[in-house]
């Protein structure tokens, strides 16, 4: 992840976040990144309406970020720059304050509204209320819904206005512009018939004063549902910063004392007592206990702890008490570079988003010019009152028209799935992930670490008549507790696993590409391959058969011979994890070609080919030459997905459509991939892919109800069925048809919270 090393200027190919205050629309977040983009200096700026934030790409290292504020500003919006160590504003937080505001503004708005409402329908819908009203009120009914109306706009209402006038000025409209244009307009022209009637035409002094009030009360009740949708997009992220627990228990200079989080240092000894929060990342140095990882992978069973082993800040210690060295804290730990991850990845654009941005650039003016045609029409053509009927109809269109769903459709959904991702241990590092994901067709795997466990151990162990198995393995464990190669540590781990107790060795002899001897309990013991049983002149034909199996299961055989006899043929290998077998048979379901590229031998490689049913396998190949594999795949007009782990991944992870990272290092070849699985459990590739399609759906939903909405509510707004139906779209009606729009947006996207991948 790049950091920010300071706040004032950046580096070349550096990035830069900040927080947008004031966006309503896509047509906000279009005029942002045109005036961000203006700045000298900057590379590429993206603005997204959902997070409310900008990421700005430097290709100038005089940049200031003054000059970005400033650009922002000028816009007509609010800026100010995210630190890179810490995350952005809770933004759920942020929404449920700005809902509770918009609930206040709405409740006087709607109090206010009421008896215009109910005066101006009443009098539509019965006669008689109609012509008591005119004998008891007489002209005090105009002054009252004046008055009524007036301190709707002025007081609920005046936010339109202040934000919306300024951007008319600038010839720069947006949605405020839209509400205040239309509310503005039904207004003065009530006002005009209350005040100045002489002015109208005979005929056409209708009172619009409930629509105009009408209007302001169910855009801020829209507004109001918005927010509050909109923050429970963001819960993902409040969760994962709450993980974080305020203090830290440290021992310094032989006392144990209770310090804030941020006061924890590097090479601290942390104090972590069962059902506490880990605070930073480190190492255990006394103790053991269980861990329960899920909120960083996913995965549901606690994990072991002891000395030596690796703990991650914000998870839980669930047993007993145990001490750590601190080595990462800050920014610098997993959940702080996992929060930056998500947050990043909200913040994206997807490819998909081009069209969007493309439409909503021109989308306001278009509006305005269709109602201003749909005036023009009916002042014209249409039938007396003709001049109310062009009122009312072209306030509809300039309030039904309104793009807010347009600039949610993608946001939301991004935010969501990248939210629900993390909560699964899946990060995307990178917001345009989810399309590309979704379009691999060929996933090429790396073997060692991600197929399989990444490191030997003892698969098979046959032992000849006479013999008994936890002896043979006792005695061959016992011998290969004096050697330090990996073959020998999976020996003797297996031994321990079963709980024998091992015996000391002496005379102990260790034979480069053979194997080893020494003499354990007074017996001569060997262990090692063929070659050496066959130099020591003893027959293995006993186990002939049981080599060539473990051989095409790619496992290497090795021989335990106990005073000149042999004893037992062992299989030490690479063990396959428990969950690649379904993970592979998963991502085949799917429809996706397995390809595994691996730097191991070609017989090893295509034995575990076969047994996992991998359709082609790539062996014997450096780094570089992973990165030819990746591009003659690449060749074919396929997109190609890489999974790996390791930095020896890196350059293959980087040149992939996607790279996908598993395990839970925050290492280069995560930094070189685009997805990381914290969890180093296959299956998350699997979980992923359904996410990203699951989320393109939920992202084609919404766009076509945003564009569908647009395109058939406009001509109805403008009148179209009015001639063959006598139909007629009310300003208030349009007012709440918006309003239903862009909640409708973010409730589907919301649906993407409860997304399972079983």
């Amino acid at each position: 992840m790049t950091s920010l090393p300071n706040p004032s200027t950046l580096t070349p190919a550096t990035e830069i976040d900040l927080a947008i205050e004031g966006m309503t629309c896509a047509s906000c977040v279009a005029r942002v990144e045109k005036a961000l983009k203006k700045v000298p200096g900057v590379g590429s700026a993206n603005v997204n309406l959902a997070t409310e934030r900008a990421t700005v790409h430097a290709s100038d290292a005089g940049l200031a970020v003054t000059a970005l504020e400033e650009a922002v500003r000028s816009a007509g919006y609010e800026a100010h720059v995210i630190s890179a160590a810490a995350p952005q504003e809770d933004l759920a937080e942020k929404r449920d304050s700005e809902a509770r505001e918009l609930g206040r503004a709405l409740a006087l708005s709607a109090a206010l509204t009421a008896p215009v409402f109910l005066v101006e329908m009443g009098s539509h819908l019965l006669p008689a209320f109609h012509h008591w009203l005119g004998m008891t009120l007489g002209p005090w009914n105009g002054y009252a819904q004046f008055i009524l109306t007036s301190l709707v706009l002025i007081g609920p209402g005046r936010r339109f206005f202040l934000k919306g006038v300024p951007a008319l000025l600038r010839l720069a409209p947006d949605m405020n512009a839209l509400v205040a244009l239309g509310a503005g307009a039904a207004y003065l022209y009530s006002a005009v018939a209350t005040f100045l009637p002489a002015l109208l035409p005979a005929g056409t002094g209708a009172l619009y004063f409930e629509a105009a009030a009408v209007i302001v009360t169910l855009i801020l009740l829209g507004r109001m549902l918005e927010a509050r949708a909109k923050g429970r997009t963001g819960a993902a992220i409040q969760r994962l910063v709450k993980l974080r627990p305020k203090t830290a228990r440290v021992a310094r200079n032989g006392e144990t004392m209770d310090v804030v989080l941020d006061d924890v240092r590097i090479g601290d000894v942390v104090i972590v007592r069962p059902g506490e929060r880990i605070p930073v990342d480190g190492r255990l140095v006394e103790g053991a206990s269980f861990v329960d990882e899920s909120m960083i992978t996913g995965e549901p069973l606690p994990v072991a702890k002891a000395i030596g082993d690796t703990v991650v800040g914000g998870t839980i210690n669930t047993s007993g008490s145990f001490s750590f060295k601190a080595e990462r804290v800050g920014a610098a730990t997993v959940l702080a570079q996992i929060i930056r991850m998500v947050e990043s990845a909200q913040g994206a654009k997807l490819p998909i988003q081009a069209l969007v941005d493309t439409v909503t650039a021109w989308f306001v003016p278009v509006v305005m010019a269709a109602a201003l045609a749909t005036f023009i029409g009916w002042a014209v053509f249409g039938p007396e009152p003709s001049l109310s009927l062009a009122l009312v109809n072209a306030v509809a269109v300039l309030i039904i028209a309104c793009p807010c769903a347009m600039g949610l459709a993608t946001p939301t959904s991004i935010m969501v799935a990248t939210g629900r991702a993390a909560e699964l241990g899946i990060l995307f590092r990178k917001g345009d992930a989810l399309q590309t994901l979704r379009d691999a067709t060929i996933i090429a795997i790396d073997k060692t670490g991600t197929l399989t466990e990444g490191r030997p151990a003892v698969t098979d162990l046959v032992t000849a008549l006479g013999f008994d198995r936890a002896d043979v393995l006792r005695l061959a464990a016992s011998l290969e507790a004096r050697s330090e190669h990996p073959i020998a540590a999976a020996i003797v781990a297996a031994a321990e696993e079963q709980g024998l107790t091992l015996a000391p060795a002496i005379s102990f002899e260790a034979m480069a590409g053979f194997g080893a001897s020494a003499i354990v309990d007074g017996r001569a013991i060997l262990v090692g391959a063929d070659r050496l049983m066959a130099r020591s002149g003893l027959d293995i034909a006993l186990f002939r058969d049981e080599a060539t199996r473990l051989g095409l299961e790619g496992k290497s055989p090795l021989y335990v011979a106990i005073d000149g006899q042999i004893a037992a043929i062992l299989a030490v290998a690479d063990a396959i994890k428990p969950s690649t077998p379904a993970a592979i048979a998963a991502l085949k379901a799917h429809g996706r070609r397995i390809v595994m590229v691996t730097g191991d031998n070609k017989a090893t490689a295509e034995a575990i080919g076969r047994r996992l049913g991998i359709d082609e396998v790539v062996a014997e190949v450096l780094p570089d030459g992973k990165v030819a594999a990746i591009e003659r795949l690449k060749a074919r007009g396929a997109k190609v997905a890489f999974v790996g782990d390791g930095i020896n991944d890196a350059p293959a992870l980087a040149t992939a459509d996607i790279g996908i990272a598993i395990g839970t290092g925050m290492d280069i070849a995560i930094e070189s991939a685009d997805v990381v699985l914290m969890s180093g459990d296959l299956t998350g590739v699997v979980r992923a892919i359904a996410l990203s399609r699951a989320t393109l759906r939920n992202i084609g939903e919404n766009l076509f109800w945003a564009f569908a909405y647009n395109a058939a509510l406009i001509p109805v707004a403008a009148g179209a069925l009015y001639p063959s139906f006598g139909i007629l779209l009310s300003p208030m009606l349009a007012a709440g048809a918006m309003a239903l729009s862009s909640v409708f947006v973010v409730g589907n996207a919301l649906r993407l919270k409860r997304f399972n991948p079983a």
